[in-house]
């Protein structure tokens, strides 16, 4: 799955040789090939067409993966045109294990208070 560019001209040749005999495979590495594209470059914009070609597509893996990826569109679509929430889910992490670590001990006050209290 690494870019053409980053292939060495033996990998190249090989590949070239094994899509040549078999017309699923070309297809298949045609379209896994795109989706690659589409996460690398944050193009979720072009995600609906992807699907609609992998949805024609003889493999039913591919089929099933395409399909799967239709069912959460729009989270799907989010993801791969947003920026991170790592922050978010970072905090949302820590007040959970304060919340696990306190469970039965103290007062919603003190729980309060770990939870606003800078690290």
């Amino acid at each position: 799955m690494r870019p053409r560019e980053k292939l060495s001209p033996r990998q190249a040749a090989e590949l070239e040789r094994v899509r040549l005999a078999c017309p699923d495979i070309t297809e298949a590495c045609n379209l896994a090939r795109a989706f690659s594209d589409l996460v690398r470059n944050r193009r979720g914009h072009l995600l609906t067409e992807w699907i609609r070609q992998a949805e024609r597509c003889g493999q039913p893996s591919i089929r099933s993966f395409s399909s799967f990826l239709r069912q959460d569109l729009d989270a799907v679509t989010a993801g791969l045109t947003l920026d991170s929430s790592g922050a978010v889910e970072g905090h949302v992490c820590r007040v959970k294990l304060l919340k696990r670590s306190m469970y039965g001990r103290a007062s919603f006050e003190l729980l309060r208070a770990r939870i606003l209290t800078p690290r």
